[in-house]
């Protein structure tokens, strides 16, 4: 860009430079040590609240595995439920529509002839 508006030979320009990046070092230094200083304080905080909380564990490990294997258990019943809910809604609806098409357009239709049929339903709005 220096070259697009003529200021190469500007006296004092390479001196603003050098501030500039000077205040740049600066800068970068400042916050990299502020960074520095925030991942030690979080080392800190972890390695104080383990020193806290493991004679807790240990204590309450025979009340906190059976409640986690219970929550876990509860977990898996439900979502299995709503997975088997959800076939079963899927069958119902299909016995519904195979049980309401009439018994002559299902032996008019072939399998060719139902993977058509299939294509037209997808398209139409």
């Amino acid at each position: 860009m220096r070259g697009l508006y003529g200021d190469d030979d500007y006296p004092g320009h390479h001196g603003q430079q050098q501030h500039q990046s000077a205040a740049a070092a600066v800068a970068k230094v400042l916050a990299a040590f502020s960074m520095l200083l925030l991942s030690g304080l979080a080392l800190t905080a972890t390695v104080l609240a383990l020193i806290v909380a493991t004679p807790l564990l240990v204590i309450f490990s025979p009340v906190l595995v059976p409640a986690a294997i219970t929550v876990a258990l509860l977990t898996a019943g439900f979502v299995s439920s709503g997975g088997f809910g959800t076939a079963a809604v899927g069958v119902l609806a299909w016995m519904y529509r195979y049980l309401k098409t009439p018994e002559q357009q299902q032996q008019q239709l072939s399998s060719k002839d139902w993977a058509h049929q299939r294509l037209e339903q997808a398209r139409a709005p």
